[in-house]
């Protein structure tokens, strides 16, 4: 006998009571509301309204942020919220959420920044801090947010696409997935990846995100550790006097130039070490310091200069950078010795670590930064400072509620929406409460709602 190959059909209806998806966005959304940056953002754009709106805006502010940390890409995905009113509550149409990104003008936007560092500071009172009298490292880098029909300042930028150039800034939390967004400047696509001026501009946004008592305070010897990395499109000098006159100290890739191809040879064989990794020695690649054969003068006072060589993985094209089979690279701090365990090493392993704000920018186009969905450009601001503040309650929520489970504290947007956000559940009514049913199946169920109760202790 044979078994047919056809799978079993099931009887579908639509008359399903009670069910509900996408409930784990609940977190977040309840997350946006203990931190107070619903209410935050709220005082600072009510007096656009000429009366009391229906829905306050810090409510419209971080539904937008909710729903894109869930996935979407444009204004109307905040319409996830909205077909679950059961589960939400009143939520605003997506003609008040486009109302509300245009009220959001350079003055507001100001005010709305604010707002994220007032709802920080309590974030990381709650649980959410860095480790205290550790270095906070903030990464910089830009990226190119692609425009398929013609909005304001979009241009042609210098991959020869057509779109946006924005800078942005992140915390490294090596903890999580996604790093904690600090700061963000959009900007036109034609902009430099080596302005000085907008990473000055940014330097300055991402510190008054920080909370008081974590912000450098130069002179102060027990002020907190703050480094600024970047990589060579940050090396100017611009640049390296404000992180100076901030107190915060630098660490930014160096343009490997005929300079340092004509100082690579001169390197004794026996002033090379050994490259570090975090769980031990490297293999293939060699450090050196070589601040005394290069002219720094024009750099502050105490900067250090650190070469790299290391043999090319297997397929790799060697440059005419590259200097006798080696792959050469080089960076500038100003930290000094002993600071940083493992010497020039443990200096060029720091450095190299910047690499993961590529993987913070890559989660951030999954998460409403690669398509910037209004034509005006005050709305795109508006869009960008939503898209910061989903990233940081993704962050808030991993470190919080799942800070002990790797599985859904390192896992990335894609997979935390798969196992939290999106997961079904069934509302029922009971002593006049509304109760979140997690479907018990679901592989996380029990994660979730001691994620829910991991919150609500950390605010109480």
């Amino acid at each position: 006998m044979k078994r047919s190959g056809r799978q079993r059909r099931v009887k579908v209806s639509a008359d399903g009571r009670g069910v509900v998806s996408h409930a784990g966005t609940v977190l977040l959304r309840e997350l946006a509301t203990e931190t107070g940056l619903a209410d935050a953002v709220t005082g600072a754009l009510l007096d656009t309204y000429r009366g009391v709106p229906l829905h306050l805006p810090g409510q419209v502010f971080t539904d937008l942020a909710v729903v894109i940390a869930d996935g979407a890409d444009a204004v109307t995905g905040i319409e996830v919220l909205r077909d679950r009113e059961a589960l939400f509550g009143p939520v605003a149409s997506m003609p008040t959420a486009w109302r509300l990104l245009d009220r959001i003008d350079a003055p507001h936007l100001e005010r709305v920044r604010a707002a994220r560092a007032a709802a920080r500071e309590r974030a990381w009172a709650a649980g959410a801090s860095p480790e205290r009298g550790g270095e906070l490292r903030i990464d910089f880098d830009a990226t190119i947010s692609i425009a398929c029909s013609e909005k304001q300042n979009a241009a042609a930028t210098w991959k020869k696409t057509f779109g946006f150039h924005p800078l942005l800034a992140f915390l490294d939390r090596p903890e999580v997935a996604g790093g904690e967004a600090l700061a963000g400047l959009l900007r036109a696509g034609n902009a430099g990846s080596n302005t000085a001026a907008d990473h000055v501009t940014v330097l300055d946004m991402a510190l008054a995100q920080l909370p008081e008592h974590a912000r450098p305070r130069p002179g102060d010897p027990a002020s907190p550790r703050v480094l600024a990395r970047s990589d060579s499109a940050g090396a100017t000098h611009l640049f390296a006097a404000a992180c100076r006159a901030h107190g915060v100290g630098f660490s930014f890739g160096f343009p490997v130039d005929e300079r340092i191809q004509g100082i690579v040879d001169l390197i004794p064989e026996e002033c090379w070490h050994p490259a570090i990794e975090e769980e031990g020695l490297g293999e293939g690649a060699w450090v050196a310091e070589a601040t005394g054969m290069i002219d720094l003068s024009s750099s502050p006072d105490g900067s250090r200069l650190i070469l790299r060589k290391e043999r090319p993985h297997p397929g790799a094209q060697l440059t005419f950078t590259d200097v006798d089979g080696h792959r050469i690279t080089a960076f500038l701090t100003d930290t000094g010795r002993g600071v940083i365990p493992g010497q020039a090493a443990g200096l060029e392993l720091r450095h190299r670590q910047h690499a993961r704000v590529e993987d913070r920018i890559r989660e951030g186009k999954a998460a409403g930064l690669r398509n910037l969905p209004c034509r005006a450009w005050d709305e795109n601001c508006a869009w960008l400072e939503a898209v910061l503040a989903a990233a940081h309650l993704v962050c808030w929520a991993k470190l919080i509620c799942f800070a002990h489970l790797p599985s859904l504290a390192r896992c990335e947007i894609a997979a935390f929406r798969y196992r939290v956000l999106h997961a079904a559940a069934q509302l029922t009514r009971s002593a006049r409460r509304t109760c979140l049913r997690i479907d018990r199946t679901w592989r996380w169920a029990a994660q979730i709602a001691e994620g829910f109760r991991r919150l609500r202790a950390a605010f109480a």
